[in-house]
């Protein structure tokens, strides 16, 4: 992915630099931005019979394209598959689904550890092999707490956290080492129904919608780049229990999709904005 000033040739620029390599392109997508002026794209490609080294490639990427056209770039190569960790309470289905999908090979993707503050779902991970570190914390020991959680990721390499239903607000000194790379779900009946039973709060109120919403973790809680968002109709009928199996099913869908998002390279945050190649 790549992202520069709009210029005459850009384009044309990127697609030759993988033919001229041998390669063949799997997939294109690009934006302009009208108002700033910006050009952002995405590009798959084999390297074809190219036997170039990765770090050739990269030299020849900044010389040719980077270089030239003042671009803000990410490269990747399929060879270095995530590794994620999951951070969970005491909520199951997040976790299973995300599990479920990454070990069916649906993503590149390795999920390294699991982290909780409740030893709950400790046996959900024995099953399947994961490590899972359990980290108590209160008021009085968090910030303690949460330096050790970021040595831990940190010596795992991981890539990518993914918050399934943690009950927990992270703090700077957790988020800031992972910019950009920890995802959150959460209901999107915010700000109208905040603090606890929020869809029993919306089942009073007659809610015709409800929705969820995954996104970065940035400082501002619950103020990041939005990467996932989805609804669902619902009416009177509706009990509160039914309004949370369902909005449940719904953060599930939405937090897997925002993961699958990320983890397939196809998410760029430009000025807190994420810009999509779907």
């Amino acid at each position: 992915m790549v992202a520069c000033p709009l210029q005459k040739g850009v384009a044309a620029a990127i697609t030759q630099f993988v033919y001229q390599r041998g390669g063949t392109i799997k997939d294109y997508d690009q934006y302009v931005n009208t108002d700033s002026r910006r050009f952002f794209a995405r590009m798959e490609w084999t390297r074809g019979g190219d036997a170039s080294s990765q770090d050739n490639i990269c030299r020849d990427f900044i010389a040719e394209l980077v270089e030239p056209y003042d671009m803000e770039w990410q490269l990747h190569f399929p060879e270095h598959g995530a590794r994620v960790a999951i951070c969970v309470t005491r909520e199951l289905a997040h976790l299973y689904d995300l599990l479920l999908r990454t070990i069916s090979g649906q993503w590149n993707a390795t999920i390294a550890l699991i982290i909780s503050n409740h030893p709950d779902l400790a046996p959900e991970a024995e099953r399947f092999g994961i490590p899972y570190h359990y980290f108590p914390l209160n008021k009085a020991n968090k910030r303690e707490q949460e330096a050790l959680q970021v040595d831990l990721l940190q010596q795992n390499k991981i890539d990518l956290v993914v918050l399934a239903r943690y009950i927990q607000i992270v703090s700077e000194a957790f988020i800031t080492p992972f910019e950009n790379r920890i995802i959150n779900i959460h209901h999107s009946m915010l700000p109208a129904f905040v603090g606890a039973k929020p869809y029993h709060q919306a089942h009073a109120r007659g809610v015709k919608l409800i929705g969820a919403t995954s996104h970065y973790v940035t400082v501002e809680l619950d103020a990041g780049p939005i990467i996932a968002q989805d609804v669902l109709q619902v009416d009177h009928k509706k009990s509160p229990e039914r309004l949370i199996s369902m909005g449940r099913d719904l953060e599930t869908k939405v937090l897997a999709r925002a993961v699958g998002l990320h983890l397939n390279r196809r998410v760029w945050i430009d000025q807190g904005r994420s810009i999509i190649f779907d």
